[in-house]
C-alpha cells in the first residue's frame, strides 16, 4: 500500500478499528484541502471515541500505535523517576537528617526549569521531537548509573544528589515540552483529552507502584541497586521510543532567531486570555499543593516515626487516588472541566489541612487517595485545556511555559522547608494547605469564562 507516514505502512497501523494513528498523504508537506494546514494538524482520520461512550472509551487513544509505544516509553522513564525520587529524599535525609538540604536537594530539580525551559520550548517547535525525547532519555540512564555507582564506592554526598537533581531538571526542560507537543500529532485535537488523561493515568500508576517498589528494596538491595534498576527502566524506555514513527510535520513557517521564537511564544500566551489564566492558575496551585511530596520524609521519620517502606507505601497510595481520577477523566471527555479543575484544587487543599492536623500514619495513608484525586484532576485537566488551546506550532513554547511552573518550585518548596525545620512539619503544610484553599475560591469566584468551560 502507498500510504506512507516517515517510513510507516499499513501493518505499521492499528486494525481497521484504531487506523489512522498517523495517516498522511504520501508528500511530506501535504495539506488539509479545506484548511490548507498540514494534514497531521488535525491528527488521525478515524477517531476511535467516535463509537465509544462512558468507560468504554477510557483507553481508546492506545489503539493508535504511535501513541501506544510513546506511552510505555513514558510509563518506563516515570516508573524509574518515581523510584527516584523515594530514594533520593530518603538517602538525603538519612546522609543530613536536614528538612532544608531535603527541599533543596529537591527544589533542584525545578531550578534548572525557570532558565532553560523556554528555550527547550523554542528548540521543540523547531527540531524533531521524537530526537529531543531519546536524547533527554539517554542523559537520564546516564546520571541515574552515575549515582548508583557512587553510592556503591561510598563516595555520594548530598551534593552529588543536587547536581544530579539539577541536570535532570536541564534534560527535562527539552524532554517534555517535545514530548508533549508531540502527542496532538499522534491522536489529534479529538482525542486529546483522552490520551491526556492516559498519561496522567501512567504517572499515577507508577506513583502507585514505583515508590513502594523503590522504598522497599531500599533496604534489601541498597540504594545503590534501586539506582542500577532505575537505569535498566531508562534503557526500555528508550527502545519503546525509537519504535515511534512519527508524523511528517509542516516546515513552511519561516525560521527566526531563537529569541524570536521565545518572544513570540510568550506574546501568544499573553494574547490568549485562557491560556494565560490556566497558566497562572497552574502556578499557585503547583506552588502550594507540591511541596508536601518533597518534605514528606519529615512527616515519615518525625511524626509518624516510620522508614523508608512506610514513606513508599504513601505515595503509592497517593498514586491509587490519582489513577482513579485519571481514568475518570479519560472516559467523561469535554464535561464541566473548568468546574473540576477548580474543584480539584480544592480538594488537594482539604486533604493537605487534613494530613497537617492528623498527626497519625494510618490516617495520612488514607488521606492520600483524596491528595491522588486532586492532583490528577489539578494536573490533567490543566494541561489538556492548555493543549486544546494553542495551535500546533505553538505548542512546544507554551508547554515550556507551563513547564516553568516548575522552576518556580523552590519559592514553594524552600519556604516549606524551612518552616518545616523552624516551627514543624505540620505547620508548613497547614498554612499551604489554607493559602490553596483561598486561591481556589478566589479563581472561582473571579473567572467565570474558567467557571463555564467544558
Amino acid at each position: 500500500m502507498a500510504d506512507t507516514t516517515s517510513g510507516a505502512t499499513d501493518s505499521d497501523l492499528p486494525d481497521e478499528e484504531g487506523r489512522g494513528g498517523i495517516r498522511a498523504s504520501s508528500s511530506p508537506e501535504s495539506t488539509n484541502g479545506a484548511s490548507g494546514r498540514p494534514a497531521i494538524e488535525s491528527g488521525p482520520t478515524t477517531s476511535p471515541r467516535a463509537s465509544a461512550t462512558g468507560w468504554r472509551r477510557t483507553f481508546s487513544s492506545l489503539k493508535y500505535r504511535e501513541f501506544r509505544f510513546l506511552w510505555l516509553g513514558m510509563l518506563l522513564l516515570m516508573t524509574a523517576m518515581q523510584m527516584q525520587m523515594v530514594v533520593r529524599s530518603y538517602l538525603t535525609y538519612e546522609i543530613t537528617s536536614s528538612p532544608f538540604l531535603l527541599g533543596l536537594v529537591n527544589a533542584g530539580f525545578a531550578i534548572p526549569m525557570l532558565s532553560l525551559a523556554l528555550f527547550g520550548g523554542a528548540i521543540a517547535d523547531r527540531m524533531e521531537r521524537k530526537l529531543i525525547i531519546q536524547i533527554g532519555q539517554l542523559v537520564a540512564v546516564v546520571l541515574s548509573l552515575i549515582i548508583g555507582i557512587s553510592i556503591a564506592t561510598d563516595t555520594v554526598t548530598w551534593m552529588h544528589l543536587l547536581g544530579v537533581s539539577m541536570a535532570q531538571g536541564a534534560l527535562f526542560s527539552f524532554l517534555v515540552p517535545a514530548r508533549q507537543a508531540m502527542i496532538p500529532q499522534l491522536v489529534g485535537k479529538d482525542n486529546l483529552t483522552n490520551a491526556m488523561s492516559l498519561d496522567a493515568a501512567a504517572m499515577s500508576a507508577t506513583m502507585l507502584v514505583a515508590p513502594a517498589i523503590g522504598g522497599g528494596l531500599y533496604n534489601v538491595i541498597g540504594p545503590d541497586g534501586v539506582y542500577y534498576l532505575i537505569t535498566g527502566c531508562g534503557v526500555l524506555a528508550i527502545l519503546f521510543t525509537s519504535a515511534v514513527k512519527t508524523p511528517a510535520r509542516d516546515k513552511s513557517r519561516a525560521r527566526t532567531a531563537m529569541l524570536g521564537d521565545i518572544k513570540s511564544g510568550l506574546m501568544y500566551v499573553v494574547r490568549s486570555r485562557m491560556v494565560l489564566v490556566l497558566i497562572i492558575l497552574g502556578l499557585l496551585t503547583t506552588l502550594l499543593a507540591q511541596p508536601f511530596r518533597f518534605i514528606m520524609p519529615v512527616f515519615v521519620v518525625d511524626v509518624y516515626g516510620k522508614g523508608p517502606e512506610s514513606m513508599g507505601l504513601l505515595v503509592a497510595i497517593t498514586g491509587v487516588g490519582a489513577l482513579i481520577g485519571s481514568l475518570w477523566i479519560a472516559s467523561i471527555g469535554k464535561w464541566h472541566r473548568g468546574l473540576l479543575l477548580l474543584g480539584s484544587g480544592l480538594v488537594s487543599g482539604v486533604a493537605l489541612l487534613l494530613v497537617a492536623s492528623i498527626p497519625v500514619y494510618l490516617a495520612a495513608a488514607g488521606i492520600m487517595i483524596l491528595l491522588g484525586l486532586g492532583d490528577a484532576g489539578r494536573q490533567t485537566l490543566n494541561q489538556v485545556m492548555i493543549m486544546e488551546e494553542v495551535d500546533d506550532e505553538y505548542r512546544g513554547r507554551v508547554m515550556s511555559i507551563f513547564m516553568m511552573i516548575w522552576g518556580m518550585m523552590p519559592l514553594g518548596v524552600l519556604p516549606a522547608g524551612l518552616l518545616a525545620e523552624a516551627v514543624s512539619g505540620q505547620f508548613a503544610v497547614g498554612v499551604m494547605a489554607t493559602l490553596l484553599i483561598l486561591v481556589t475560591f478566589v479563581l472561582w469566584a473571579t473567572q467565570k469564562q474558567l467557571r463555564n468551560h467544558m
